[in-house]
């Protein structure tokens, strides 16, 4: 890879390893090269170079400005998109670090533990693709009234993504999530809405809604021949209130949907705050035949009360226990142990956002039950459900 034409600053408060570092970039091709000895001097530098910096090589243990205050200024001020950490701190440490980064917009090439050396240097230079800088999603301005015509013209839409079995590779079913085809602003992801709707008493409309798609979706499959599970959100306070079980059942006896392929995914968020109608509609779902999902376990507070007084069939482990698992041993052991934990409660074992063919290998080997990511696949129209179950086949 000819990387003459990267541009690099190094920062490093050493200057024995700064100067080591700068040697092996200099046998690597890399003429394009700043030096700063801390965060602050390295910013100014940045902003002032004639060229533009493409990746930083960055030390965390700096004295004035250290390397996770430098990392947040980098992002904020959208200076660069990659970075390459350098540190002998302990793994764990460094692990948080990179996620930081990630979440700020930021390209993580990799870390090096020091000592530096040059075939460490290319390997992770080699990862860098040039691209534009990080850009905050801003999602668009949306009023209450822009989501209620939405709701009127029936502008909201179902994408579904499909979920499969380890052991089999068959699809084990699909989750329905959310879409606004805006006439102005094109296709609205949830956090653009979601908000707008729970603030201005929209939800239990939304709510209703996706369940109307949800389960004409599903019953317009099966007159096709194509019959697979469907799990949909209930939405942040919509089960606190009386009688929603009767609604829910009442909307799948009318369009045709037997309870037994429906799966009702509640938000652990949404459990901890539940009061006497949380618990009175999920028992009573449950009772009528719906699955009901844990969904995002292990990011609210607590789990293990939820587990003990709500009648789940599923608990879906939330992506920020799958993402980083692989080389994260606190990580493993925390989706490991929740594994364990629905299979001993006789649960179904669902991971989300797996991304990677080594997450897909290490929830494999730990016995998980069901996959849910983009390594399997995106979001998609309901139509094109089918063609894809056709074509996947199995084919990890």
């Amino acid at each position: 890879m000819d990387f003459h034409k990267l541009g690099l600053i190094v920062v490093e408060d050493h200057d024995f390893q700064r100067q080591v570092a700068l040697s092996f970039l200099a046998q690597l091709g890399v003429s394009q090269v700043i030096e700063a000895a801390d965060g602050r001097e390295a910013l100014d530098k940045i902003r002032a170079s004639s060229w533009p910096v493409d990746v930083v090589l960055c030390d965390l243990d700096m004295p004035g400005m250290d390397g996770v205050q430098f990392i947040r200024h980098l992002a904020e001020d959208q200076l660069v998109n990659s970075i390459i950490l350098q540190s002998g701190l302990e793994a764990q440490l460094i692990a948080s670090v990179e996620g930081m980064a990630r979440a700020h917009g930021l390209t993580v090439l990799g870390t090096i533990e020091k000592p530096i050396t040059a075939q460490k240097l290319y390997n992770l230079l080699s990862r860098f693709k040039p691209g534009a800088m990080p850009r905050k999603v801003v999602p668009p301005a949306i009023s209450a009234e822009d989501v209620r015509r939405g709701l009127e013209n029936n502008e909201f839409v179902a994408y579904y993504q499909p979920k499969v079995e380890f052991t089999t590779l068959k699809l084990a079913g699909v989750e329905g999530l959310a879409r606004w085809r805006h006439p102005d602003k094109g296709l609205l992801m949830p956090g653009s809405f979601i908000e707008v709707a729970e603030r201005n008493g929209l939800i239990d409309m939304l709510t209703v809604r996706m369940m109307e798609i949800g389960f004409t979706q599903h019953k317009t499959w099966a007159e096709r021949g194509f019959v697979t599970p469907i799990a949909l959100n209930l939405s942040l306070g919509y089960l606190g209130q009386p009688n929603v079980a009767d609604v829910v059942n009442g909307l799948a006896a009318r369009i045709g949907v037997a309870s037994r392929f429906v799966t009702l995914e509640v938000t652990e968020s949404l459990v901890a705050t539940s009061l006497t109608h949380v618990l009175e509609n999920l028992a009573r779902l449950r009772m009528r035949g719906f699955g009901i999902s844990i969904d995002d376990y292990g990011t609210g507070f607590s789990s293990m009360q939820q587990l003990s007084r709500i009648p789940f069939t599923e608990l879906k482990i939330d992506q920020s226990f799958v993402t980083g698992a692989t080389n994260r041993p606190n990580l493993r052991v925390i989706l490991e142990s929740s594994l364990q934990l629905a299979h001993k409660l006789g649960l179904r074992a669902v991971a989300e956002g797996i991304e990677k063919d080594e997450e897909w290998a290490l929830l494999k080997s730990l016995n998980c039950d069901v996959a849910q990511g983009y390594f399997i696949a995106r979001p998609m129209p309901g139509d094109a459900i089918p063609d894809w179950n056709a074509s996947w086949g199995g084919q990890q």
